[in-house]
């Protein structure tokens, strides 16, 4: 009998949930934004329990925003702890999942979740060394040495390394609640869309149909922007279709989902 595997991507933007063997053989998927721990792992567990298929669930991985507490002697093994996602700081997540489905549950960082993948199925087969950096709301770093993750007192903080910077160029000060321009400081999505307020981005739509017609950006990152109005538009997207996709915030993309509500009035604000 093949054995069945759970996976959760736990983001500060949204979980996505898997059922599957392998990378090439996935059974069901799901998609949904993050709200509070309670609801939020509640409609995870429902996905997880609400599986007909005829091999049974083996155990479920977790791969999660943090800071996380991976201290496997502590009594806080599994927590999410001083997280800046309002909330969710001391949530087990770790113990909410393992109680509500009943079997085996492993977790880990978002960051060393996907630098395993890539280890195991992706660009890492085959290396032992590797090193994933990724960029958006933060940005984050998950490592492999010798073919094992890195782990330590606490897992590896990548995003907040000191790096020149000249203040007469950029005078930012930077972002980080902690360290003020630290890398995530000064290069993740946050910090770019606070160095980065000008600009603005208006939608044009059918009055009937509401179908997208064009738009018009100006501003930092526009040829981004204007990508995802012509694929939004090619797949025949609608203002109110455009403005319910998920948008990692804060990104300069939300803009784009900001101006879609525009067009029926609902604006929080335009960049």
């Amino acid at each position: 009998m093949e054995k069945v595997y759970g996976g959760i991507e736990a983001g500060g933007t949204k979980f996505v949930c898997i059922i599957a063997t392998g990378p090439d053989d996935l059974r069901a998927e799901i998609v949904f934004p993050t709200t509070t721990p309670d609801e939020t792992i509640k409609q995870a567990v429902g996905f997880f329990n609400s599986y007909s298929g005829t091999d049974p669930l083996a155990a479920v991985g977790v791969a999660s925003f943090g800071p996380l507490n991976l201290d496997s002697n502590s009594p806080e093994y599994g927590y999410i702890t001083k997280t800046p996602k309002s909330g969710w700081e001391n949530t087990d997540i770790l113990g909410m999942v393992k109680s509500a489905l009943g079997l085996p549950v492993a977790i880990d960082t978002d960051v060393n979740g996907a630098a395993l993948a890539e280890y195991l199925w992706g660009v890492g087969k085959g290396i032992d060394n590797l090193v994933y950096i990724t960029v958006g709301t933060g940005i984050g770093g998950g490592g492999m040495v010798n073919g094992e993750l890195i782990h330590g007192l606490v897992h590896p903080e990548m995003g907040h390394v000191r790096v020149p910077h000249d203040r007469e160029k950029d005078p930012f000060e930077g972002c980080c609640p902690y360290h003020g321009d630290c890398l995530e400081g000064l290069a993740s999505g946050k910090a770019v869309v606070e160095k980065e307020t000008s600009g603005f981005v208006k939608i044009f739509a059918d009055a009937h149909s509401d179908k997208i017609l064009g738009a018009t950006i100006y501003g930092p990152s526009a040829c981004e922007l204007i990508h995802e109005i012509c694929v939004a538009m090619r797949a025949g997207f609608s203002a109110c279709e455009l403005s319910q996709v998920i948008h990692a915030h804060p990104t300069l993309s939300e803009a784009v989902r900001e101006a879609a509500e525009s067009v029926a009035g609902k604006a929080i604000h335009i960049l």
